[in-house]
C-alpha cells in the first residue's frame, strides 16, 4: 500500500468518524435509537461503551422478555459517570485528530519523495540543450595568487 492510498484511507476514516459524531449527537434526522443506520437493520446495535463506560454497572435481567432475541442478553445498566454517546463522540474526535496528523505527515512525505524524484539528474540531465559529452576536467586545483607590493 503506498502513501497516496494511505492518505485516501485516512480521508475515508475521518469522514466515517464525522458521521459517528453526528449520529451520536443526533444531528439532523439521525437518531441513535434506530438500528437501521449502523447495522442496516441486520443486528441489534449496542455501543461497547454502553456497558464498559466509567462507573457503569451491568445487571442481567432474568428471565429476559419474550421479544428479546435468544442470542442477545437483556441487561440493565446503571451508575455510569458519563453517558456512552459522549464517550463515543470523544473517541471519534480523537480518531479524527490522529487521522488528520497522519494525513498531513503522509502528504509531507509524498511531497519530499516527489521533490527527490524531480531533482534526480541522470546522464545527460534535463537540460534543454540535449546531450553534452563528458567535459574535460583538470586535475589541477585553482588557488588564489597573492602578489607582494613593493
Amino acid at each position: 500500500m503506498n502513501l497516496s492510498s494511505y492518505a485516501a484511507w485516512l480521508v475515508a476514516w475521518m469522514t466515517w468518524n464525522v458521521f459517528i459524531i453526528c449520529f451520536y449527537l443526533e444531528v439532523g434526522d439521525l437518531s441513535k435509537d434506530t438500528d437501521l443506520v449502523l447495522t442496516f437493520n441486520l443486528s441489534m446495535h449496542r455501543s461497547w461503551w454502553m456497558e464498559n463506560g466509567p462507573g457503569c454497572k451491568v445487571t442481567p435481567i432474568t428471565p429476559p422478555p419474550s421479544w428479546a432475541p435468544e442470542d442477545h442478553r437483556y441487561i440493565s445498566i446503571s451508575g455510569c459517570l458519563l453517558d456512552f454517546q459522549y464517550i463515543e463522540v470523544a473517541h471519534s474526535s480523537l480518531q479524527i485528530l490522529l487521522a488528520l496528523l497522519g494525513f498531513i505527515y503522509a502528504c509531507y512525505v509524498v511531497k519530499l519523495i516527489s521533490e527527490e524524484e524531480d531533482s534526480f539528474d541522470f546522464i545527460g540531465g534535463f537540460d534543454s540543450y540535449g546531450y553534452q559529452g563528458p567535459q574535460k576536467t583538470s586535475h589541477l586545483q585553482l588557488q588564489p595568487m597573492y602578489i607582494k607590493s613593493k
